[in-house]
């Protein structure tokens, strides 16, 4: 199955100190990559089409190496505010259509299977209404503070901030149709998911392999270590 994508990349990257300072996050390299050609390297290995790309902060140089690296992706400027995890969700549906489809982080790295691919397997429509990639906090490379989520037995999650929880790596699926129908612009994903796990909606995966936080300094060596010691295998 072929599910479209959004690459979450409009972040200001404020925790990358002067390395942002002239840059969007996205363009910061690891491993000689730019981040947003990792993201896309996992969008496609996933299977995704038709793929979109969010911006706001130095959109400019972001939406210059993507015409030239990834013609074929959509950009969405957002101006003149950015719009947040969830209004970004609200503004792609029109370019993405409106059925499920993937968004991933842009600042992060994976090893292992590519995780759309094994997140698209594991998805049911009839019990899920979003099914995110997790991995457990010792697989978090780079990754500062606890958990996010305890993940049941049947799959279902509860939020658990502790330092056994269970780390969400950027990569999901997830139905649309309460993101759409939001009245809000600007609004976070999470409260969503809040409403889905109320009801039951909301799965986890147990991703194989790790995952690198690259939102921090600390976090491109660490993502290239990673990625180091997974081609020395």
């Amino acid at each position: 199955m072929s599910l479209p994508c959004l690459i979450l990349a409009a972040g200001f990257g404020t925790r990358m100190g002067e390395l942002s300072r002239d840059r969007p996050k996205a363009l910061i390299e690891v491993a000689g990559m730019p981040l947003i050609a990792h993201a896309l390297a996992a969008a496609r290995a996933g299977g995704a089409g038709p793929i979109a790309v969010n911006a706001h902060y130095r959109a400019e140089a972001l939406t210059g190496w993507l015409r030239v690296h990834a013609p074929d992706v959509h950009v969405l400027h957002e101006s003149p505010d950015i719009l947040d995890s969830g209004g970004a969700i609200k503004n792609a549906l029109a370019v993405l259509g409106e059925g499920p489809l993937f968004t991933l982080n842009a600042d992060a790295v994976w090893e292992g299977e590519a995780p759309l691919a094994a997140l698209v397997r594991v998805w049911d429509p009839e019990r899920m209404e979003a099914l995110l990639a997790l991995v457990p906090r010792g697989a978090a490379v780079g990754r500062q503070g606890g958990g996010d989520f305890a993940r049941g037995g049947d799959g279902r999650l509860v939020w658990d901030k502790g330092p056994d929880g269970a780390v969400y790596v950027g990569a999901q699926v997830i139905d649309p149709a309460r993101i759409a129908a939001n009245p809000a612009r600007i609004f976070p994903l999470r409260d969503t998911w809040e409403e889905m796990r109320g009801e039951g909606r909301l799965f986890g995966m147990m991703h194989a392999g790790r995952w690198a936080d690259v939102g921090h300094p600390g976090g491109i060596t660490a993502a290239e270590e990673m990625l180091g010691h997974d081609a020395d295998l």
